[in-house]
């Protein structure tokens, strides 16, 4: 009984159905990945990526995993047109965090920059930053915070009254002995730590919804149809890289994973819809989407069956890649799943471990459920 156990725990590992999810998680959310600078999280997502997938980037560091031999541009592969053909399921999430860019160095040494996704100014006060510099290596800086002795201590800032001091002593300096210029880009530096349930770090938007995609892959190995996963790029910039995403896959059925704002620990608690520790929010609309009823409707009976418990989102704000997705091509049935993040957009943020193992069941389950009939009665 015991060499059954060991001969199986073996088996499942060589098939990559069972991963570190703790490590994995940690990789992911330490990688340094503002928009447009995606290439580290694409690096730690190739070593994790399933037996029985390949795998490729685009020219915007789009990564694409997929089980057919042909590669993912040509996409007659994946037409779900095409009679002869299983329908394709794109299970898509975002690689990019949220970050900054130098924009011009001050004569002091201080460094001005430009935004790279959406901050709350107060959020960056006195924050420390990692700045990749010219020649790739990684220089510390922290978001000047005035001192109340200087007064001001009412004042709220904005972005452009911000500042990032590396200790340089002047422009030359940090040009030189630090090699900044316009252009390197920037993002929290932050340590991943675990406390009981629950996960600390930066970028769970939306690398927690990458490491779904991944875990989910490695389970759907034995899937019929063609299932595709895809970290796109430049999400928090205007949703550029599931644009291209989309075209490339042309999907019959798409899941987007998201790490959503929780809204637990600050909203009235008859407006709360995003709950830590509640299981996955699968979302009604947001600012870019209406979800299709009859999809919604799919999910949630799978999600009963299974005996995972989801939480249902109205958002009246801000969007995800399903935006670009479900309106792309000829139209294409599109579900949100999240799994919450408390203090999204923020450097520290929190997840629970049990949230992100139900994301992983719900997305495999839905996969499971699905079949050219369904997928068309939608």
């Amino acid at each position: 009984m015991m060499l059954a156990k060991m001969l199986a725990v073996i088996i499942g590992l060589k098939k990559g159905i069972k991963m570190d999810s703790i490590k994995l998680i940690k990789e992911l959310t330490s990688a340094f990945g503002p928009p447009g600078f995606e290439d580290d999280v694409v690096a730690v997502a190739k070593k994790y990526v399933p037996e029985g997938y390949s795998s490729q980037r685009d020219s915007i560091m789009n990564f694409y995993m997929y089980k057919d031999s042909k590669t993912i541009i040509d996409t007659s592969v994946y037409d779900h047109a095409s009679n002869d053909t299983a329908p394709t399921v794109l299970i898509d999430a975002h690689s990019d965090e949220i970050g900054l860019m130098v924009h011009a160095i001050k004569p002091n040494g201080t460094i001005v920059f430009h935004n790279l996704g959406g901050w709350v100014p107060m959020s960056l006060l006195a924050q420390k930053m990692i700045i990749r510099n010219t020649v790739g290596e990684y220089v510390t800086g922290v978001i000047a915070a005035r001192a109340p002795h200087f007064g001001g201590m009412n004042e709220a800032p904005t972005l452009g009254s911000l500042i990032l001091d590396i200790g340089a002593a002047d422009k030359a300096e940090a040009e030189k002995k630090y090699k900044i210029a316009p252009g390197c880009p920037i993002v929290p530096k932050v340590d991943f730590e675990q406390q009981g349930d629950t996960l600390i770090a930066k970028a769970f938007d939306d690398r927690i919804g990458c490491a779904i995609v991944l875990e989910a892959l490695a389970q759907l190995q034995d899937s019929p149809l063609n299932v595709v996963g895809a970290l796109s790029s430049q999400e928090e910039v205007g949703i550029r890289g599931a644009k291209v995403v989309a075209n490339r896959v042309n999907p019959a059925f798409a899941i987007c994973l998201e790490g959503a704002p929780a809204d637990d620990t600050f909203s009235e608690p008859h407006m709360i819809q995003t709950r830590m520790g509640h299981g996955p929010m699968v979302r009604h609309i947001d600012g870019n989407m209406i979800a299709n009823p009859r999809v919604f409707r799919f999910v949630r009976e799978i999600a009963a069956t299974e005996g995972i418990k989801i939480q249902e989102a109205v958002r009246t704000m801000g969007g995800t890649n399903g935006g670009s997705i479900h309106t792309s091509g000829r139209g294409m049935p599109t579900i949100v799943i999240s799994c919450p993040v408390r203090y999204a957009h923020s450097h520290h943020s929190m997840v629970s471990i049990e949230d992100y193992k139900a994301c992983v069941a719900l997305v495999v389950a839905v996969v499971r459920g699905l079949s050219d009939d369904v997928i068309r009665g939608f």
